[in-house]
């Protein structure tokens, strides 16, 4: 009879920190109910590829980039408009996105992190204001080379690439004291 191996379930390290420690943690240092702290809903990567309608390839390259970062498969984004000053019609495809959520979605945040964001030549911290009015952050990547899943030879056609953390928060500073939580290396106030 053949033994059947056993399946180890493993949860994302930030996934629980968040709901033993932080989501405690937030309440008390926010003055709020546990049921008002803010949550990580999403992460959406998105790579805007305004060059793909001449060049092909280039969408093969985004493709590549995202499926590896993310291990997800992503989706192909076109235009709704035609718009005649960028040669564009309706229905080109210019963009790739990938959505992630639950496990996958804070594997990839401590990624990001502890890993791709200290890899930043000349990195100072991320920006406190790149919050929008509803509490969600972005942060935006000149080039794919930072994340330490691609190879020299997938990096060479540069491109870059937009993460966005999607947060259920009633407003931005609670926002941010999540994210601080996590770990993200917000710029001090005087730089």
């Amino acid at each position: 009879m053949a033994t059947k191996a056993k399946e180890v379930k493993t949860t994302a390290r930030l996934k629980t920190a968040y709901y033993e420690t932080y989501r405690a943690e937030l309440a008390k240092e926010l003055g709020i109910s546990i049921s008002e702290v803010p949550k990580l809903r999403k992460i959406s990567v998105n790579v805007g590829l305004g060059k793909a309608k001449d060049d092909k390839k280039l969408l093969e390259v985004a493709d590549n980039t995202l499926t590896k970062i993310t291990g997800q498969k992503p989706v192909a984004t076109v235009s709704r408009l035609s718009i005649a000053t960028f040669k564009l019609r309706e229905g080109n495809k210019i963009g790739m996105k990938v959505t992630l959520r639950d496990e996958r979605m804070y594997e990839f945040m401590d990624r990001v992190i502890n890993i791709v964001l200290p890899r930043l030549r000349d990195f100072h911290g991320v920006s406190n204001k790149s919050f929008d009015a509803q509490g969600n952050y972005s942060i935006g990547f000149r080039d794919q080379s930072v994340f330490p899943e691609l190879t020299f030879e997938e990096t060479s056609t540069a491109h870059g690439l937009q993460v966005n953390f999607i947060i259920d928060a009633k407003e931005k500073a609670h926002a941010q004291a999540l994210l601080t939580k996590f770990g993200m290396p917000f710029m001090k106030e005087g730089k």
